[in-house]
């Protein structure tokens, strides 16, 4: 720790500030200090606070955010549209409605096991399970001491990247979500748990798309085939009657 023992207040912050604007994921205060080889931390955490006050009293397209537990410039989402065309965002990249339930199931319930997420939900989620996995947005973090012992899932220090937050705790809060939500018996979480019907996984399979499933389109059918079969058998009754 001697090549940061002499530099100034001024030439410090300047390092911070180049380590913040190059840096493409947080950086915490250990990090910085390390990087920079010095001991006093609170220097770093006097910078940090002068540099983001400087970011908002300037009002700034930026600011110095908090995220996953360390340090990073983000952008003001009102020019999100003009970085997706920048950076080539492509569709795939995006998170379905589907699967922005699963996770935040999972974020407000971790750690949480997969038969817990589709009571909720009520589809099969293992295609959007093993997605969320790929993205690293969500680990798996044990398994269950229950039949089965099914694996528990939670989310990663990255999901807090992704949707800019420093812990969990700044998760907005939704009081109508209730524990009473997954409340269900341990031998429902059976390792020989039976597959869902062909019907079923079509229908997840749709509602991932955005479809209607099977269920859903025969439910919402009108019964103007009925009615009409009734006018016809009543027609054809009154011919004969003639």
């Amino acid at each position: 720790m001697e090549e940061g023992k002499n530099l100034s207040k001024e030439e410090i912050k300047g390092i911070v500030e180049t380590l913040l604007f190059a840096t493409q994921k947080p950086l915490s205060v250990k990090e910085i200090k390390d990087i920079i080889e010095i001991e006093d931390t609170k220097i770093i955490r006097e910078i940090i606070d002068e540099v983001r006050t400087e970011c908002l009293q300037s009002e700034r397209s930026f600011k110095l955010a908090e995220i996953a537990g360390g340090f990073q410039f983000t952008t003001d989402p009102v020019y999100a549209k003009w970085l997706r065309k920048l950076y080539k965002v492509a569709r795939s990249d995006y998170l379905t409605r589907p699967s922005l339930e699963t996770l935040s199931i999972i974020a407000y319930k971790q750690p949480v096991t997969r038969a817990e997420i589709e009571f909720i939900r009520g589809v099969n989620v293992d295609g959007i399970i093993k997605n969320l996995l790929q993205k690293s947005l969500i680990r798996i973090s044990g398994k269950k001491k229950a039949i089965g012992a099914p694996f528990l899932y939670s989310t990663t220090r990255f999901f807090l990247q992704y949707f800019g937050l420093n812990s969990l705790e700044d998760l907005p809060q939704l009081p109508e979500f209730q524990e009473s939500d997954i409340e269900f018996r341990d031998e429902m979480l059976v390792e020989n748990e039976p597959r869902p019907s062909d019907d079923n996984e079509v229908s997840g399979a749709k509602e991932e798309r955005g479809e209607p499933s099977p269920s859903a389109q025969k439910q919402d059918k009108p019964d103007n085939e009925k009615q009409i079969g009734g006018v016809q058998d009543e027609s054809q009754t009154d011919t004969k009657k003639d």
